[in-house]
């Protein structure tokens, strides 16, 4: 007791010291301890993924009676019958001509025979047509010479113009207005603007999208027609939009209410569509009856429709 006493201070200190020590270790040991748990655990992953990269998917159980190749394959085929139906509503539009290497003389004949065509048509089946309409073509029509880099992309509208142009005959619609499609050549930027529809091609992953505005004017019954045949059609019509208002309630500032390319731009359904009729625009409510006879059920009013149509282009497999 009198050494340590005399050595208190000493004493103070090994037990502190001592005392540090073995904080040390245990700190020391618990990080090995932690370390070892964590190598272990990597360890496992990688063995895990390692094993993952070199085992084939199993096949199936057969006490379960799970067969995971027959199932595959059964989904394969399901996937690939899905793919031929939906191509059945993709088939795409031949231009015309339908020729690799388009020329101008090519197009030129090509396209007089189609309007002309298309003009017996409309005439066969009593539909009206604005006076020597050219189913926006008015500027090539009087050119015998043409952007040889804009021959290809020319025919293609042809070809699709044709397509849209059949759909609305077979609806049978009263007055095509028109059929504007995007410029595609250098003609066509200074040609007359109620032949064209300000938008353009979007190229996607999967496809090509063309768009066009169509105006006509039919009663209800054409309207779901055209509506039912565009969407029933073997090429990839898309309708993005529609505007329908009574015929006789626009005047496109004061020119011919058929007049194509005579409507404001509207934010629905794309640029170019014609805005809905205001207040003053709106159909006639039913007259009253008179004092005898039959009441008026429905009074059918000739409607003046506007439709952008996209055409889908599916790219070819890479």
């Amino acid at each position: 007791m009198a050494w340590i006493k005399r050595n208190l201070f000493f004493v103070i200190g090994g037990i502190l010291a001592l005392g540090m020590l073995g904080w040390a270790g245990y700190y020391n040991y618990k990080g090995w301890s932690h370390n070892q748990t964590a190598l272990k655990q990597l360890t496992d992953i990688q063995n895990t993924l390692r094993g993952l990269t070199t085992k084939k998917p199993s096949w199936g159980d057969e006490v379960k009676k799970i067969d995971n190749i027959k199932t595959a394959k059964e989904q394969e085929r399901e996937l690939l019958d899905w793919i031929q139906r939906a191509g059945d509503y993709f088939k795409p539009i031949a231009p015309i001509p339908d020729t690799n290497a388009v020329s101008s003389a090519d197009f030129a004949g090509a396209l007089r025979r189609t309007i002309d065509q298309m003009q017996r048509d409309a005439e066969d089946i009593r539909v009206a047509l604005p006076p020597r309409y050219a189913f926006s073509f008015t500027v090539q029509t009087t050119l015998v010479k043409f952007d040889p880099a804009s021959l290809r992309l020319l025919a293609e509208q042809l070809g699709e113009v044709k397509a849209i142009a059949a759909v609305l005959f077979a609806a049978r619609v009263n007055t095509l207005d028109g059929i504007q499609r995007v410029r595609v050549s250098a003609d066509d930027a200074t040609a007359a603007q109620a032949d064209y529809f300000e938008g353009h091609s979007e190229t996607n992953d999967l496809a090509v999208l063309t768009p066009y505005q169509i105006t006509f004017r039919s009663f209800t019954t054409e309207v779901a027609e055209v509506l039912s045949r565009f969407a029933s059609s073997p090429h990839g019509f898309i309708v993005k939009g529609i505007v329908v208002q009574p015929a006789g309630a626009f005047t496109g500032g004061g020119g011919d209410v058929g007049a194509p390319g005579s409507m404001p731009p509207s934010s629905m359904g794309g640029p170019g569509l014609m805005p809905p009729p205001g207040p003053g625009a709106a159909p006639g409510t039913m007259p009253p009856p008179g004092k005898g006879g039959l009441k008026t059920v429905l009074n059918e009013q000739l409607l003046r429709v506007t439709l952008v149509v996209e055409v889908v282009k599916v790219l070819p497999k890479k």
